[in-house]
């Protein structure tokens, strides 16, 4: 139970989740700014990213799902920060969740449980881009440590106009 208001199960994700993840991300491709992608995935095209998420190591995939349905109430995920050796301590985060799920405390318990995954790994940091305004967004990040670092002004375009992206950055504990 988180606060009362949703029950939620945190597990990895796994290659059966593939159509429901796709169709959740797919959403926030059509519908926000939230992520700059601007055309729609189809499973198999999103296979890779699924994969490249293993239960182990620094790159992992938090889902929540609702303890009845089993329906997939949103993701957490750590991805490689930068593509060059020297950044592999340092991951990038994000939270998506069912439009159905906000404001119910389930994207602080991905969190939560991603970050308690990522301890047991060598991680040093995590960032976090947000595309702005998001509120909610900057409420969760802050509220889990994260400070920020500045913003990009007008770096992505998408539904014809320019969007600022807001860069944060969390400690992790030292294993």
């Amino acid at each position: 139970m988180v606060s009362g208001r949703t029950e939620a199960q945190v597990r990895p994700g796994t290659e059966t989740d593939l159509g429901a993840l796709t169709d959740l991300y797919n959403h926030y491709v059509r519908e926000t700014a939230v992520t700059f992608d601007t055309a729609e995935f189809t499973q198999e095209a999103r296979r890779h990213w699924l994969l490249s998420h293993p239960e182990d190591g620094p790159h992992r995939l938090m889902v929540a799902t609702d303890p009845d349905s089993r329906r997939i109430l949103g993701y957490a995920t750590s991805s490689p920060h930068r593509p060059k050796a020297a950044y592999a301590t340092s991951v990038e985060t994000s939270v998506y969740l069912a439009p159905e799920a906000t404001g119910r405390g389930i994207g602080t318990l991905l969190y939560i449980a991603l970050f308690a995954e990522l301890a047991k790994e060598d991680v040093h940091r995590a960032y976090a881009g947000i595309a702005l305004p998001n509120e909610a967004s900057v409420r969760l990040h802050t509220r889990l440590g994260f400070r920020h670092l500045g913003t990009f002004g007008e770096v992505g375009r998408k539904f014809g106009r320019y969007w600022d992206v807001a860069w944060y950055e969390k400690e992790l504990p030292s294993r």
